[in-house]
């Protein structure tokens, strides 16, 4: 294993920036170092250049969070934003229907990374945001990706560490398999109470103009018997955005 001062100058720069979360937004230098594992001195240094070329910035109180910079040149140029631009009046359609969260989410890694989401007041419960991911076999839109994902994905996961954040979460093996078949056999996904017990996910796969699953769009409503009833919207308005996206008709249910 290279050792920290083995590193590259960008290296260390990429640990600092992901030293930032949506719960701690703000750190001082010594907070970063230690997150890191760099030096003190090492930290302030990238730190300092990382503020002069504006991807991080500094508080009045001198405290450091991700810069204006950073976000400009990421969205500059993102798939992700023209999926999310395409995406949004259908999301819009469905908010009005169900008025609760409707959410757009995306394969990154072993996890469902959401892309943006719409919600009400007194909306039920739902531990999502934008930019928050979950893992892909507790969500509603997680499923749907890993349902239509590579075998090697599947394998990882399947033979990964579960942790159930309810007892409906299918979160052994043998009964995420079981989820993954209906879900492509029905699909949608269709998850009462599987990250939290009031609140029921119901998903359904965006297709890019190569008919591959590119997204999933969900919603999060109360965990009742009248849940059954947004399955549809769901459906209708997943197929108008791969519509939106150029994808063959048709392929709904294709195999990846």
């Amino acid at each position: 294993m290279r050792t920290p001062h083995q590193e590259s100058v960008l290296s260390r720069a990429a640990r600092i920036l992901e030293a930032f979360s949506q719960e701690e937004p703000a750190l001082t230098v010594s907070e970063i170092a230690r997150r890191t594992g760099l030096h003190v001195a090492t930290a302030s240094r990238l730190v300092g250049e990382l503020v002069a070329h504006g991807f991080l910035g500094r508080d009045d109180d001198r405290r450091v969070r991700i810069g204006v910079r950073l976000w400009e040149l990421a969205v500059r140029a993102s798939p992700a934003l023209s999926l999310r631009d395409t995406a949004m009046p259908f999301m819009e359609g469905v908010h009005d229907v169900v008025g609760h969260h409707v959410q757009l989410g995306v394969l990154d890694g072993d996890e469902v990374l959401f892309l943006e989401r719409l919600s009400a007041p007194n909306s039920v419960i739902n531990y999502t945001r934008i930019a928050g991911r979950l893992p892909l076999y507790a969500s509603s839109s997680g499923l749907v990706l890993l349902a239509h994902g590579s075998a090697d994905l599947k394998q990882r996961v399947l033979t990964g560490s579960f942790t159930a954040c309810t007892p409906a979460t299918p979160a052994t093996p043998a009964r995420l398999r079981v989820t993954l078949a209906e879900v492509r056999q029905q699909g949608y996904a269709y998850c009462p109470g599987y990250v939290h017990e009031e609140a029921l996910g119901v998903a359904a796969a965006v297709r890019g103009a190569n008919g591959r699953v590119v997204a999933a769009l969900s919603v999060i409503v109360p965990n009742d018997p009248g849940a059954q009833a947004v399955v549809p919207v769901v459906r209708t308005a997943a197929r108008g955005v791969s519509r939106a996206l150029g994808a063959p008709t048709g392929k709904e249910t294709a195999e990846v």
